[in-house]
C-alpha cells in the first residue's frame, strides 16, 4: 500500500504537466501578455491595440495577445510564411480564423457558408483583377480593403474591429456602412434613408444592442422600447446571428432555373453578357467564376431556400403575406430591369456580329460585363455602368424598401443608359457606312 502511495506521489507531478501541455492553449508558448504590452509601451508603439484590448471581453477572460498573434498550426500558409516585426518571431501582425475558432467555432463555421468567406475568391476570379495597381488589391487600398473579409480563410476583425471586438459594435449597422456603399452596392444608403433606416435614426440611442440577435423578438408582442422596432441589417442578413450571410438572388441578381420563359430569354441573354452562356445556351468556362463566387443562384432549390429564410425574418415584424408580397414586387422590378439590360446588351453585341466594334481576342463572346472598366470604347463602358451601377440600385432599392433610390438611380438612369446606347450605337454605324463608302 506504501509503495502505490509513494508511485502515485511521484506519478502526479508528471501527469499534472502532461495535461497542462495538452490543454493549456496551444499558441501561447509561455508568453506573457505583460511582457507584450510593457515593449510595446517602451517602444511608444499600438497605443490603440492596448487601450482597445484592455476595454475587451478579452481581457476580461484572459484571452491575450499570443492566442491571437501566433498562429495555430491549422492557420492557412500565408499567415505562417507572414513577415514579423516583432523579435519574437512566431508572433504575426495577420490573425487567422483557425485562432478565433478555438473559443467561436461555431461562429467560424457559420461564416464559412456564407458569402463574406467567399469576398476574396470573388475578386480574384474575376478576368481583369490582374490589370489592377497591386496597391487596389493587395495593399487592400481599393477593391481589395473591402474583400478582404475574405481573405486567408476570413477577417473577423472586418465586423469586431480590433482590438476591443464588440459584439454591440458589430450588431449596429454602421458596422456594415464601410464596404456596403457606394458605385454597385450602396446599401447603406438605400437603407439608412428608408423608413426603417428612419426609425433606427430616431430611436437607436435607446435601443439594447447589448442584446443578442436571437433575443431580439423572443416576446414578438411585448412592447419594450429597448428592443429595435425597425431591421437593422444584421436583424435580416444574420437572423439570430447567424454568421453565414446569404440573399436568395445573390450579388448579381440572376438565377439559373428561371420557370418563366420570357424572364429565361433575358436572363440567358445577361449570362451571355456576362460571358457564362455561349451563343447556344450552353455554360462556358467563365461559369467557374460565378461558382467560385457563389455570386448567381445555380439552382431553383438554392434560391427557395434563402427566400424562405428571408420570409421568416420579415414575418417577426409583419404579416407572412405582406412580406411575400413586397419581395415579389421586388422580383418584378429585377424582371423589368433585364428588360432594359438585355436590349442593351444585344445592341452592343450587334455591333461585334457586323464588324463595326473590334471583338478582342480574349473576350468571352462579344459584349464582356466582368471586364468592368477595362473596355476599349465609350459604349462598352456605358454598358458596362448600365448593369453594375444602375442595375444594381433598381433591384436593390427595392428590396431595402427605398423607391427613390429604386427608381431615380436604378430604374431611371437605366432608361438614360439606353437611349443614349441606342444613339451610340446609330452613329457608329453611320460611321461605319461612310467609312466603307470611301474604300
Amino acid at each position: 500500500m506504501g509503495r502505490i502511495k509513494m508511485f502515485s506521489l511521484s506519478v502526479f507531478p508528471f501527469l499534472f504537466i502532461t495535461l497542462l501541455a495538452i490543454f493549456y492553449p496551444k499558441n501561447s508558448k509561455a508568453v506573457n501578455s505583460n511582457e507584450c504590452v510593457n515593449c510595446h509601451i517602451s517602444k511608444g508603439i499600438t497605443a490603440s491595440a492596448i487601450r482597445d484590448w484592455q476595454l475587451s471581453k478579452h481581457y476580461e477572460a484572459g484571452v491575450g495577445c499570443a492566442d491571437c498573434h501566433i498562429p495555430v498550426k491549422e492557420a492557412v500558409k500565408e499567415i505562417h510564411e507572414s513577415k514579423s516585426s516583432c523579435e519574437d518571431k512566431r508572433v504575426k501582425r495577420l490573425v487567422s480564423p483557425r485562432n478565433c475558432a478555438q473559443c467561436h467555432e461555431d461562429k467560424v463555421n457559420e461564416f464559412e457558408r456564407g458569402k463574406h468567406a467567399l469576398a476574396w475568391v470573388a475578386m480574384m476570379a474575376m478576368p481583369t483583377t490582374k490589370d489592377q495597381p497591386s496597391v487596389i488589391i493587395e495593399g487592400e487600398k481599393g477593391c481589395g480593403g473591402c474583400h478582404r473579409i475574405g481573405r486567408d480563410e476570413g477577417k473577423c476583425d472586418a465586423c469586431h474591429t480590433r482590438h476591443k471586438f464588440s459584439t454591440i459594435e458589430a450588431r449596429k449597422p454602421e458596422a456594415c456602412m464601410t464596404c456596403h456603399i457606394g458605385f454597385d452596392h450602396p446599401q447603406w444608403e438605400m437603407w439608412s434613408t428608408s423608413k426603417h433606416g428612419t426609425i433606427y435614426a430616431v430611436e437607436k440611442d435607446s435601443w439594447d444592442f447589448s442584446k443578442p440577435l436571437s433575443q431580439w423578438y423572443k416576446e414578438p408582442y411585448k412592447a419594450d422600447s429597448k428592443t429595435p422596432r425597425a431591421p437593422v441589417c444584421q436583424t435580416c442578413h444574420m437572423p439570430d446571428g447567424d454568421h453565414g450571410v446569404r440573399t436568395a438572388w445573390g450579388f448579381l441578381a440572376l438565377r439559373v432555373a428561371e420557370k418563366d420563359p420570357e424572364w429565361r430569354e433575358l436572363r440567358n441573354t445577361i449570362m451571355r453578357g456576362l460571358g457564362v452562356l455561349d451563343e447556344k445556351g450552353n455554360f462556358t468556362e467563365r461559369v467557374k467564376i460565378v461558382e467560385a463566387g457563389k455570386v448567381v443562384r445555380l439552382t431553383a432549390e438554392e434560391w427557395q431556400a434563402e427566400r424562405d429564410r428571408m420570409l421568416k425574418v420579415c414575418s417577426q415584424c409583419h404579416s407572412p403575406s405582406f412580406a411575400k408580397e413586397q419581395l415579389d414586387k421586388a422580383d418584378e422590378v429585377i424582371k423589368e430591369s433585364d428588360k432594359l439590360m438585355a436590349e442593351a446588351i444585344k445592341i452592343v453585341e450587334s455591333l461585334y456580329k457586323d464588324g463595326i466594334l473590334e471583338k478582342p481576342k480574349d473576350y468571352p463572346l462579344h459584349t464582356d460585363l466582368l471586364r468592368f472598366y477595362e473596355v476599349r470604347h465609350p459604349i462598352e463602358q456605358k454598358l458596362y455602368v448600365m448593369f453594375l451601377e444602375h442595375r444594381m440600385r433598381s433591384f436593390q432599392g427595392a428590396f431595402h424598401m427605398n423607391p427613390d433610390y429604386m427608381h431615380w438611380y436604378g430604374w431611371a438612369e437605366m432608361k438614360r443608359d439606353l437611349a443614349e446606347i441606342k444613339h451610340e450605337a446609330e452613329m457608329l454605324r453611320k460611321q461605319f457606312a461612310q467609312t466603307k463608302k470611301r474604300k
